[in-house]
Protein backbone atom coordinates (compact mmCIF):
# COMPACT_ATOMS: atom_id res chain seq x y z
CA UNK A 1 0.00 0.00 0.00
CA UNK A 2 1.09 3.26 -0.96
CA UNK A 3 2.12 5.54 2.74
CA UNK A 4 0.98 9.06 0.74
CA UNK A 5 -1.87 10.44 2.47
CA UNK A 6 -4.50 11.29 0.14
CA UNK A 7 -7.52 12.48 2.59
CA UNK A 8 -7.04 13.84 6.31
CA UNK A 9 -9.58 14.53 8.87
CA UNK A 10 -8.86 16.99 11.65
CA UNK A 11 -11.13 17.31 14.92
CA UNK A 12 -14.52 17.02 11.84
CA UNK A 13 -17.58 17.82 13.93
CA UNK A 14 -20.80 18.42 12.92
CA UNK A 15 -24.10 19.16 14.55
CA UNK A 16 -27.83 20.20 13.40
CA UNK A 17 -30.43 21.67 15.54
CA UNK A 18 -33.45 19.05 16.20
CA UNK A 19 -36.79 20.11 15.92
CA UNK A 20 -37.46 20.68 19.40
CA UNK A 21 -34.21 23.33 19.17
CA UNK A 22 -31.80 21.05 21.05
CA UNK A 23 -28.46 20.04 19.14
CA UNK A 24 -27.11 17.05 18.25
CA UNK A 25 -24.25 16.09 17.59
CA UNK A 26 -23.50 13.51 14.78
CA UNK A 27 -19.89 13.52 14.63
CA UNK A 28 -17.61 14.86 17.45
CA UNK A 29 -14.05 15.39 16.72
CA UNK A 30 -13.18 12.93 14.09
CA UNK A 31 -9.74 12.32 13.20
CA UNK A 32 -8.24 9.83 10.40
CA UNK A 33 -5.88 9.81 7.45
CA UNK A 34 -6.62 7.39 4.44
CA UNK A 35 -3.60 6.30 2.53
CA UNK A 36 -3.39 6.29 -1.48
CA UNK A 37 -5.08 2.72 -3.26
CA UNK A 38 -7.02 1.91 -0.25
CA UNK A 39 -10.77 1.00 -0.06
CA UNK A 40 -12.35 2.29 3.29
CA UNK A 41 -15.26 1.10 4.51
CA UNK A 42 -17.39 3.04 7.19
CA UNK A 43 -20.23 0.81 8.87
CA UNK A 44 -22.70 2.33 11.42
CA UNK A 45 -26.46 2.18 12.39
CA UNK A 46 -28.82 4.42 10.54
CA UNK A 47 -28.32 8.28 11.82
CA UNK A 48 -25.46 7.76 12.75
CA UNK A 49 -23.45 10.20 10.56
CA UNK A 50 -21.78 7.54 7.84
CA UNK A 51 -23.62 9.68 5.24
CA UNK A 52 -23.18 12.59 6.54
CA UNK A 53 -19.27 12.37 6.55
CA UNK A 54 -19.25 11.81 3.07
CA UNK A 55 -21.08 15.12 2.29
CA UNK A 56 -18.42 16.71 4.44
CA UNK A 57 -15.47 15.22 2.76
CA UNK A 58 -17.40 16.42 -0.60
CA UNK A 59 -18.06 19.74 0.78
CA UNK A 60 -21.79 18.81 0.02
CA UNK A 61 -22.42 19.76 3.65
CA UNK A 62 -20.02 22.79 5.98
CA UNK A 63 -18.49 21.27 8.60
CA UNK A 64 -19.19 22.78 11.93
CA UNK A 65 -15.46 22.59 12.96
CA UNK A 66 -12.44 21.09 11.89
CA UNK A 67 -10.64 20.80 8.71
CA UNK A 68 -10.58 18.30 5.87
CA UNK A 69 -8.15 18.04 3.44
CA UNK A 70 -8.00 16.18 0.30
CA UNK A 71 -4.14 16.08 -1.02
CA UNK A 72 -3.28 19.11 -0.18
CA UNK A 73 -6.54 21.37 -0.94
CA UNK A 74 -8.48 22.25 2.20
CA UNK A 75 -11.71 21.65 1.33
CA UNK A 76 -13.07 23.55 4.71
CA UNK A 77 -12.14 26.74 3.15
CA UNK A 78 -13.44 25.91 -0.47
CA UNK A 79 -16.04 28.26 -2.00
CA UNK A 80 -18.94 27.00 -3.63
CA UNK A 81 -17.77 27.64 -7.24
CA UNK A 82 -14.73 25.64 -6.12
CA UNK A 83 -16.24 23.39 -4.04
CA UNK A 84 -18.53 22.76 -7.38
CA UNK A 85 -14.99 22.13 -9.50
CA UNK A 86 -13.48 19.69 -6.96
CA UNK A 87 -16.21 17.40 -7.17
CA UNK A 88 -16.54 17.50 -11.04
CA UNK A 89 -12.84 16.85 -11.39
CA UNK A 90 -11.54 15.25 -8.25
CA UNK A 91 -14.69 13.12 -6.69
CA UNK A 92 -16.80 10.27 -8.45
CA UNK A 93 -20.06 9.77 -6.83
CA UNK A 94 -22.36 6.13 -6.53
CA UNK A 95 -25.80 6.28 -4.55
CA UNK A 96 -27.98 3.42 -3.32
CA UNK A 97 -30.95 4.33 -5.87
CA UNK A 98 -28.11 5.11 -8.89
CA UNK A 99 -29.54 8.58 -9.60
CA UNK A 100 -29.41 8.27 -13.42
CA UNK A 101 -31.05 10.70 -15.04
CA UNK A 102 -33.85 8.80 -16.72
CA UNK A 103 -33.91 11.21 -19.68
CA UNK A 104 -30.92 10.30 -20.86
CA UNK A 105 -29.27 6.85 -22.56
CA UNK A 106 -26.90 4.33 -20.93
CA UNK A 107 -24.37 6.28 -22.77
CA UNK A 108 -25.64 9.36 -22.33
CA UNK A 109 -25.33 9.23 -18.94
CA UNK A 110 -21.57 7.69 -18.54
CA UNK A 111 -20.77 10.41 -20.94
CA UNK A 112 -22.55 13.27 -18.59
CA UNK A 113 -19.28 14.40 -16.34
CA UNK A 114 -16.98 14.37 -19.56
CA UNK A 115 -19.67 17.12 -21.25
CA UNK A 116 -19.38 18.94 -17.63
CA UNK A 117 -16.39 19.44 -17.86
CA UNK A 118 -15.88 20.40 -21.27
CA UNK A 119 -13.94 17.07 -21.98
CA UNK A 120 -14.54 16.10 -25.57
CA UNK A 121 -12.25 14.63 -27.31
CA UNK A 122 -11.71 11.09 -28.82
CA UNK A 123 -9.85 10.31 -26.59
CA UNK A 124 -12.10 11.19 -23.94
CA UNK A 125 -14.58 9.51 -25.42
CA UNK A 126 -12.88 6.67 -26.09
CA UNK A 127 -12.74 5.98 -22.23
CA UNK A 128 -15.88 6.33 -21.70
CA UNK A 129 -17.27 3.48 -24.19
CA UNK A 130 -14.34 1.37 -22.43
CA UNK A 131 -15.70 1.40 -19.56
CA UNK A 132 -19.14 0.95 -20.88
CA UNK A 133 -17.37 -2.35 -22.36
CA UNK A 134 -15.80 -2.88 -18.52
CA UNK A 135 -18.77 -2.59 -16.58
CA UNK A 136 -20.90 -4.85 -19.60
CA UNK A 137 -23.14 -2.75 -20.84
CA UNK A 138 -22.13 -2.12 -24.02
CA UNK A 139 -24.70 -3.94 -25.52
CA UNK A 140 -27.80 -2.11 -23.63
CA UNK A 141 -26.14 1.58 -24.72
CA UNK A 142 -28.99 3.29 -26.26
CA UNK A 143 -31.33 2.07 -23.57
CA UNK A 144 -32.61 4.00 -20.63
CA UNK A 145 -32.56 3.12 -16.99
CA UNK A 146 -36.08 2.39 -16.71
CA UNK A 147 -35.07 -0.64 -19.11
CA UNK A 148 -32.05 -1.80 -16.62
CA UNK A 149 -32.23 -3.86 -13.66
CA UNK A 150 -30.91 -2.78 -10.41
CA UNK A 151 -27.29 -4.06 -11.32
CA UNK A 152 -27.49 -3.01 -14.62
CA UNK A 153 -28.49 0.31 -13.78
CA UNK A 154 -25.43 0.85 -11.12
CA UNK A 155 -22.72 -0.61 -13.13
CA UNK A 156 -23.66 2.15 -15.31
CA UNK A 157 -23.47 4.46 -12.17
CA UNK A 158 -19.93 2.93 -11.82
CA UNK A 159 -18.94 3.94 -15.32
CA UNK A 160 -20.60 7.53 -14.93
CA UNK A 161 -18.31 7.87 -11.54
CA UNK A 162 -15.29 6.62 -13.01
CA UNK A 163 -15.15 8.10 -16.09
CA UNK A 164 -13.46 11.59 -15.41
CA UNK A 165 -10.61 9.64 -13.90
CA UNK A 166 -11.30 10.71 -9.74
CA UNK A 167 -8.67 10.45 -7.31
CA UNK A 168 -11.59 9.70 -4.67
CA UNK A 169 -14.81 7.62 -5.70
CA UNK A 170 -17.52 8.17 -2.25
CA UNK A 171 -19.90 5.09 -2.58
CA UNK A 172 -23.15 5.59 -0.06
CA UNK A 173 -24.52 2.36 0.09
CA UNK A 174 -23.76 0.95 -3.32
CA UNK A 175 -25.34 -2.13 -2.71
CA UNK A 176 -28.61 -1.27 -0.74
CA UNK A 177 -30.88 -1.62 -3.32
CA UNK A 178 -29.80 -4.92 -4.59
CA UNK A 179 -29.68 -8.55 -3.50
CA UNK A 180 -26.85 -10.09 -2.09
CA UNK A 181 -25.69 -11.63 -5.21
CA UNK A 182 -25.49 -8.69 -7.35
CA UNK A 183 -24.25 -6.59 -4.17
CA UNK A 184 -21.35 -8.71 -4.15
CA UNK A 185 -20.84 -9.07 -8.33
CA UNK A 186 -21.24 -5.13 -8.02
CA UNK A 187 -18.30 -4.52 -5.44
CA UNK A 188 -16.25 -7.06 -7.11
CA UNK A 189 -16.36 -5.01 -10.08
CA UNK A 190 -15.97 -1.53 -8.68
CA UNK A 191 -12.82 -2.91 -6.51
CA UNK A 192 -11.28 -4.16 -9.43
CA UNK A 193 -12.12 -0.76 -11.53
CA UNK A 194 -10.87 1.26 -8.55
CA UNK A 195 -7.52 -0.79 -7.83
CA UNK A 196 -6.54 -1.26 -11.71
CA UNK A 197 -6.56 2.48 -12.28
CA UNK A 198 -5.43 3.35 -8.65
CA UNK A 199 -8.36 4.91 -7.39
CA UNK A 200 -9.56 5.39 -3.90
CA UNK A 201 -12.67 4.99 -2.38
CA UNK A 202 -14.69 5.26 0.53
CA UNK A 203 -17.58 3.09 1.11
CA UNK A 204 -20.77 4.02 3.49
CA UNK A 205 -22.43 0.64 4.10
CA UNK A 206 -24.46 -1.73 6.20
CA UNK A 207 -23.38 -4.85 4.73
CA UNK A 208 -20.78 -6.78 6.00
CA UNK A 209 -20.08 -8.84 2.78
CA UNK A 210 -19.46 -4.89 0.89
CA UNK A 211 -17.51 -4.36 3.79
CA UNK A 212 -15.21 -7.54 3.05
CA UNK A 213 -13.66 -5.96 -0.12
CA UNK A 214 -12.53 -2.75 1.81
CA UNK A 215 -8.30 -2.57 3.03
CA UNK A 216 -9.34 -1.07 6.07
CA UNK A 217 -12.89 -1.04 7.95
CA UNK A 218 -14.26 2.03 10.76
CA UNK A 219 -17.73 2.34 12.34
CA UNK A 220 -19.36 5.36 13.86
CA UNK A 221 -19.70 5.28 17.42
CA UNK A 222 -21.49 8.06 19.22
CA UNK A 223 -19.89 10.27 16.55
CA UNK A 224 -16.50 8.96 16.81
CA UNK A 225 -14.84 7.54 13.75
CA UNK A 226 -13.19 4.02 15.30
CA UNK A 227 -10.90 1.72 13.47
CA UNK A 228 -12.17 -1.88 13.47
CA UNK A 229 -10.52 -3.98 11.28
CA UNK A 230 -7.37 -3.88 8.61
CA UNK A 231 -6.04 -6.74 6.40
CA UNK A 232 -3.08 -6.32 8.41
CA UNK A 233 -4.72 -7.67 11.47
Amino acid sequence: MNSRIYLTLQDVSKQYLDGLKQTRIVLDEVNAEFYDGEIIAILGKSGSGKSTLLNLISGIDDVSSGKIFLQDIEVTRLKENQLTALRRTKIGFIFQFFNLLPTLTVWENICLPLELNGKNTVEDYNKAFELLQRVDMSDRKNDYPDHLSGGEQQRVAIARALVNNPDLILADEPTGNLDEKNGILIMELLSQLARQSHQNIILVTHSKEAAAFADRQYAILDGKLIETTSHAE
